[in-house]
Formats: C-alpha cells, sequence, structure tokens
C-alpha cells in the first residue's frame, strides 16, 4: 500500500478513535450530572433539617419537595399523601370503609347534610341537620372538613365515637357506630314528566356505568309508553374516571368516535369508539352543563355533542382537557401525573377553553330545566308499531 494511503488510514482511525473517546467522556460525564440534581435535593433536606429554626422531619421536607416538584409541572399533577390516596381511590372506586353521611360546614359547625339509607349512620338514628361536636372524644369544630371526612373513614369493623348536638334537643346524643363498607351512586335519576326522564351524574367512577343502566331501567319501567327524551345533568360534576365517561356516552351511541387521547408515550394514546346499542333508541337527549362541568364530564358532553346524539345546553364549560394517571409510590402514597390530554370526537381540544353548548343560557336551574323540556318535546319522535 501506498505511503500516501497508509497516511490517510491512520488519520481517519486517529478521527473515529478521538471521536469514540469523545462519546465515551461525555456519557462518563453525563451520568455524574443527572445524578447531581438528586444530590442537591438531599443536600438541600439535610441542610434545613439541620438549621431550620424548628425541628422538622426529612419526611416532611421530602413530602414538600415532591409536593412542589409536581406543581411545578401543571395544575393537576399532584403528589399524594397517604390519606389523600386513600381518598381519591375511594372516589374512584366508589367503595370505601364509612358510616354513610355527607357533610358541609354549615354555621361554622361540621353538620350532617344527608345519610344514606341501609349504612351504620342511618341504622343509629342520625339524621340531616345534626351537627358534629366531637368526633373520636375530640373537638370537631374548627377542624376542615377534608379532616373529619378522612377521619370518619377506616376499616370496616372499627369503631366511631360520635357527639351530636341535634336541632330539637339541648343535651348533645352519644352515638357509637361500626364502620361497614360504604358504595357511593354517582347516578340519580326520576321522571321529571311523564315520559320523560332526568339524569344527574354527580361524578364519574369505576360503577358509573352500571348505575346509570339501572337508573335507565328504573325509568323505562316507570314509563309503560316508552321514554320520549332524557335530561343529562352534568352541571357541577368535576370529572373523575376517563373509563367511566366513556362507558357513560357509549349507552347513547351506537357507532363512532367517543374521544381520543394524546400522549408522549404511545401507551397514553388511544381512540375510544362506540359499540352497537343505544339506550333510548334514537330519542332526543338533553346535556346540561356550567362552568364547574369538567374533565370527564366534558368528555360525555363532547362526544354527545359532536356525534349530533344530544343538544348542550346552559354555560361554557370548566376546560379541563388533560388525563392524569395514578402511580403508586412507597409508603401507600402516589404521584397523579398528566400524561395525556383527550380531543372530542372532531379533533376540539377544550383545554382552557371549555365547551361551548348549542344553547348558551344563563338562568337559574329551574329555568334552564324548562329549557331543556321545550327542546325535549319540539323533538319528540312518535313510536311506529314495528319500528324501534
Amino acid at each position: 500500500m501506498p505511503m500516501r494511503s497508509l497516511t490517510l488510514v491512520g488519520i481517519i482511525i486517529s478521527m473515529l478513535t478521538g471521536l469514540c473517546l469523545g462519546v465515551l467522556v461525555h456519557l462518563k460525564n453525563r451520568i455524574p450530572a443527572e445524578q447531581q440534581s438528586a444530590k442537591t435535593i438531599n443536600d438541600a433536606i439535610n441542610q434545613i433539617s439541620n438549621h431550620y429554626v424548628e425541628s422538622v422531619s426529612q419526611e416532611t421536607l421530602s413530602s414538600h419537595a415532591l409536593k412542589g416538584m409536581m406543581q411545578g409541572l401543571d395544575e393537576y399533577s399532584s403528589f399524594l399523601d397517604a390519606d389523600e390516596f386513600r381518598a381519591l381511590q375511594a372516589t374512584t372506586t366508589g367503595k370505601f370503609g364509612g358510616i354513610g353521611v355527607q357533610l358541609a360546614v354549615v354555621d361554622g359547625f361540621i353538620t350532617i347534610t344527608r345519610v344514606t339509607d341501609g349504612t351504620p349512620a342511618a341504622d343509629a338514628g342520625l339524621i340531616a341537620q345534626d351537627r358534629i361536636i366531637e368526633l373520636n372524644q375530640h373537638p370537631a369544630k374548627g377542624k376542615l372538613l377534608t379532616d373529619i371526612i378522612s377521619e370518619l373513614r377506616g376499616q370496616p369493623g372499627t369503631d366511631v365515637d360520635l357527639l351530636i348536638q341535634r336541632q330539637d334537643q339541648k343535651t348533645p346524643l352519644v352515638f357509637k357506630l361500626m364502620r361497614a363498607v360504604i358504595e357511593l351512586t354517582s347516578v340519580e335519576g326520576h321522571l321529571i314528566a311523564p315520559g320523560y326522564g332526568y339524569v344527574r351524574i354527580a361524578h364519574f367512577q369505576a360503577s358509573t356505568d352500571d348505575n346509570l343502566t339501572q337508573v335507565l331501567s328504573q325509568l323505562h319501567k316507570q314509563s309503560p309508553a316508552g321514554l320520549h327524551g332524557l335530561i343529562i345533568d352534568l352541571r357541577n360534576n368535576p370529572g373523575g374516571s376517563l373509563q367511566g365517561a366513556v362507558e357513560v356516552a357509549d349507552q347513547f351511541l351506537d357507532t363512532g368516535l367517543i374521544v381520543t387521547t394524546k400522549g408522549r408515550l404511545n401507551s397514553k394514546s388511544a381512540r375510544y369508539r362506540a359499540t352497537k346499542g343505544d339506550a333510548l333508541n334514537g330519542k332526543p337527549i338533553a346535556v346540561l352543563i356550567n362552568g364547574a362541568s369538567a374533565s370527564a364530564a366534558e368528555i360525555v358532553a363532547g362526544a354527545l355533542q359532536d356525534q349530533g346524539r344530544a343538544q348542550v345546553l346552559g354555560v361554557q364549560s370548566f376546560g379541563k382537557g388533560s388525563v392524569q394517571t395514578l402511580v403508586p409510590l412507597t409508603n401507600a402514597q402516589a404521584l397523579k401525573i398528566t400524561t395525556a390530554h383527550y380531543f372530542t370526537p372532531n379533533g376540539h381540544s377544550i383545554h382552557d377553553q371549555g365547551l361551548t353548548p348549542d344553547i348558551v343560557f344563563e338562568g337559574s336551574e329551574n329555568e334552564l330545566l324548562e329549557k331543556a323540556m321545550n327542546w325535549l318535546k319540539s323533538r319528540k319522535i312518535d313510536i311506529v308499531p314495528g319500528q324501534l
């Protein structure tokens, strides 16, 4: 081989060797750089733990660090401690250990607003408007409502002690209850007029589709001549389970797209389609929304609107077009991470914009119901014998 060729080969080998060494050095330096962020966080936690004016545990500091980390991503991603994770799971599944009451703060007192039939609270004789004065021998007034709810929940079979002030009695009443499995029902319904049903979906959970099926079955039984139309009330519905929303929309769609999710990972991108069958056989549907209708509620309203299956009435919805995934951590904690955005069948993203109703109406609750009823009656479809 000529000397010139040997020299050229040597230059090329040297260049390749230098390039490989450069890549190796880059990779070697990159790993410590990535680890440096974790080291900085650990150093900061140790320094705060050692020097802060008051004693604070490293567990507390780690929790604060995780909360800040997640809040820095977006407004819907968050770190959940054990209590928050347990409460969210109960909301999603619709089952938890408790006594069967709904609470609110009324005039500064933790007050029972509703008692569910067939629960320990109902069996013990608790009623709406009862005020909780003490919970397990500790004063209830001044505590956060969320803390009281968390304390009332627990393992089925465990005891809860309540001191109750009833409106018509001067002496407080003592109750000892045993927690049981409580199943939340997210769907309520009744006939609003002969042949016309009203269904309110408070939130979406794993059992919402089954709850809706049961309510619709009751409405059909109460209307021997058949339902002429249905109002689905999604006002003040904050959302919940994506799967629950898809299943509810599918109840009224015979075919077509329900929702599309798009994420950075392929596993978080999907197209959800309707399966054959319409629970109302094409009868008209009016969907009610407001500024507190969000997420899964907007998925249902958007799907029925885009597919021309329902008329949406009310005011602009909240505008939460993102999907969160729960990622369990150690110590029964979890991360709620935004993993995808969703799009209505027509490809619209309602994130930070909301869903625009077909009929914008800002009247009172009863006026909106009347507006929806008038629209349904104007769309009445007579049943022809032999046809569905």
